[in-house]
């Protein structure tokens, strides 16, 4: 979210501030940054994808619990939801039964505490919805350069039921910011958005070495 529009002592303000430097740790990953490049051969993005139907499956169940919760509720937005997309995605890329790395499973286990926790659920939700409608786009155009994709294959990193990207990312920081929670909350919910990140972290150290790169770039 750009710094242009978020109000200093804001939750949005906090959460960008905790989360830039493990955001760049993730972004500059051995596995994104040859994904990125397009060095990666298509059954290691096929790989991600198996990752994300994972990730997304605990999240947004977590989403179905949390939609009547009084702060947590307005997150739960139906345009975002991923599952479909990459349900259609997997089967053009031809997976099967999805593989999930350990790194994954451990991921998803704290995914699950999300819907018992809306402090968590929001920073989790944060992290992943709002990281792949800016950077995501990204990567999906790479996607459809690298490997010929075009529609099904590429769904995951098409949000356009959501409209103009900058409008919607405006929305999300006035559904932060509107939160009700104190300082001590805050805290809590960019705390648990730096671990989100580091446990997305160790999936693409996992993928990377599954896939055969060498170890992860110099932060």
């Amino acid at each position: 979210m750009g710094a242009a529009t978020t109000s200093i002592g804001t939750l949005s303000a906090e959460l960008r501030q905790a989360t830039w430097a493990v955001h760049e740790r993730a972004h500059r990953s051995t596995y994104m940054a040859a994904l990125l490049e397009g060095a990666l051969p298509l059954g290691a993005y096929t790989l991600l994808a198996e990752q994300y139907s994972a990730i997304y499956t605990a999240l947004e169940a977590a989403s179905d619990t949390m939609a009547d919760h009084p702060v947590a509720g307005p997150f739960v937005i139906d345009e975002l939801r991923r599952l479909p997309a990459l349900h259609d995605d997997l089967d053009t890329l031809g997976s099967g039964v999805p593989r999930i790395l350990p790194a994954t499973a451990r991921y998803v286990e704290r995914l699950h505490t999300c819907a018992t926790d809306p402090e968590r659920f929001v920073a989790h939700h944060y992290i992943r919805y709002l990281g792949d409608l800016s950077g995501g786009q990204v990567i999906g155009r790479t996607l459809e350069r690298t490997y010929g994709l075009s529609g099904d294959g590429v769904r995951f990193y098409d949000f356009s039921a959501l409209g103009a990207p900058p409008r919607f990312r405006t929305r999300y920081r006035e559904l932060l910011d509107a939160a009700p929670w104190d300082a001590g909350a805050r805290s809590r919910v960019a705390a648990e958005a730096v671990l989100g990140f580091e446990l997305n972290i160790e999936v693409l150290s996992e993928m990377a070495d599954e896939v055969g790169l060498d170890q992860p770039l110099a932060s």
